[in-house]
């Protein structure tokens, strides 16, 4: 059943019923759900969709032709090939003239790879032909560095010719509940961080089991889904992924600037700036700046991907004992009772996806810009954080969140509303977010002070 890219979906559908000429770019990482977007789109329609191959340039065109001629000439299909792309855009041209036809080529960069002038020759056939046409035109590619590069970038012969482009993201908390209908509540926000909202990964799990023994299953057995996941996808994405992994590692064990991170992977400082900024563009690894500054003094590294911060926390260090069976063993003795920490910096996203959500319907005490963490030091020169800061003109919110199983009281609510003095704001704002709840007192100090709200996960859900 197709889940979630509702807005996605729409936009292609608006656009197909233009009627005219129109060339869509769809990119993302590998497993969020790009080609089954393109096929739930194609379903009802006249449509070629050719999936590149890693192979040579001869190869990839004569699958093209085949899948060409199976949608426009089935007595062709399988006994003619065109003789080279000019040929095979000249006959889809043909096709499209007067009559609505999508083309779908999925992993563009496997046929560019193949084949480096195909670019060149679109951009011709888009310029000379098919811009008087009626074809709608998808390129789609799950390397992110390439479609951002040679297919959007300044200097690719299609840069401007796109008339719409879709960068697929892993689905947020609330678009991933459809997968987690089952799971009670705690546990789809525990199964919501350990598979970062990426559909393929919520697809591969088990509602007859439990949280934990979909954890057992994907990530500590040997033939689990997930066992191999970043490894996999490190050595498919990039050139050097031995180097990429301890990188990786080193933010895992708590290395958070360049220094440090080079310094533990034994990386000059240059190279591993750039490892890391691959890595951050494949939405692997992030940069973080205390809210409203930009030093780069003040900025660290964090892993962005939730799977991945699973794995290489839990799973790295002991894929020995799982390769020999011990998977269940290391849950109950390394995994189960650490899980409440590790979700600290899921909640955190959760609350601040609950944020949007609230502004789309106008909740909020403002429109929130930028939502992210502040940390810094406190008048007595103690370090503070705060979870979430959002700010707008002369109002703040600024929020806590805690996942722990005792109630939230008021010191919770007294520590931030100090933290918050250290700003400079008209209107504060002070919510607190919880998974159990709140204490009766911090409920009544809350029902005595404005601007102050408590919201538990289970008002959030």
């Amino acid at each position: 059943m197709f889940t979630g890219r509702s807005e996605e979906l729409k936009r292609l559908n608006e656009m197909h019923s233009s009627g005219k000429f129109e060339f869509a770019i769809i990119y993302g990482r590998r497993r969020v759900g790009k080609t089954t977007l393109i096929k739930e789109f194609i379903k009802d329609k006249k449509a070629i969709y050719f999936a590149s191959r890693e192979a040579d340039g001869p190869l990839n065109l004569n699958w093209f032709s085949s899948d060409v001629y199976s949608v426009t000439s089935k007595e062709l299909a399988k006994k003619a090939f065109f003789s080279d792309w000019e040929e095979a855009f000249d006959y889809i041209y043909q096709v499209s003239k007067e009559a609505r036809l999508v083309l779908a080529i999925d992993e563009y960069p496997f046929l560019a790879g193949s084949y480096s002038p195909i670019s060149s020759i679109l951009q011709i056939h888009i310029d000379n032909q098919f811009k008087d046409s009626k074809l709608f035109l998808i390129l789609c590619g799950s390397s992110m560095s390439f479609m951002e590069n040679q297919v959007l970038g300044y200097q690719s012969p299609l840069y401007g010719r796109r008339t719409t482009q879709l960068k697929l993201r892993p689905f947020t908390f609330f678009e991933s509940l459809p997968f987690l209908d089952s799971f009670p509540r705690e546990d789809k926000a525990v199964l919501y961080g350990v598979t970062g909202g990426v559909p393929e990964y919520l697809g591969k799990l088990n509602p007859a089991k439990s949280a934990s023994e979909n954890i057992i299953d994907m990530f500590l057995t040997p033939s689990g889904a997930l066992f191999e996941e970043p490894s996999n996808l490190l050595n498919q994405e990039l050139r050097e992924p031995g180097t990429y992994n301890s990188i990786i590692e080193a933010i895992a064990s708590g290395a958070s600037n360049l220094n440090e991170i080079a310094a533990k992977c034994q990386l000059k400082s240059n190279k591993c700036a750039k490892c890391l900024s691959s890595l951050m563009s494949l939405g692997i690894v992030k940069k973080e700046f205390p809210f409203d500054e930009d030093t780069s003094k003040k900025s660290v590294y964090l892993l962005e991907d939730m799977m991945f911060r699973f794995w290489y926390r839990f799973v790295l260090p002991n894929l020995s004992g799982v390769t020999n069976g011990l998977g269940r063993t290391i849950f109950g003795a390394e995994i189960e009772d650490e899980l409440p920490a590790y979700m600290g910096l899921v909640f955190e996203e959760i609350c601040k996806q609950y944020l949007y959500e609230q502004a789309k319907i106008g909740a909020l005490p403002l429109l929130p810009g930028k939502l992210g963490r502040w940390w810094g030091a406190s008048k007595e020169k103690r370090q503070e954080e705060i979870d979430i800061v959002t700010s707008r003109k002369d109002i703040a919110l600024f929020c806590e969140c805690k996942w722990k199983n005792a109630l939230v009281d008021v010191d919770v609510l007294s520590a931030l509303a100090k933290k918050a003095e250290l700003f400079q704001y008209k209107e504060t704002w002070l919510w607190l977010f919880s998974k159990t709840g709140f204490t009766e007192r911090l409920c009544n100090e809350a029902l005595n002070r404005s601007h102050v709200r408590l919201i538990g996960f289970d008002e959030m859900i």
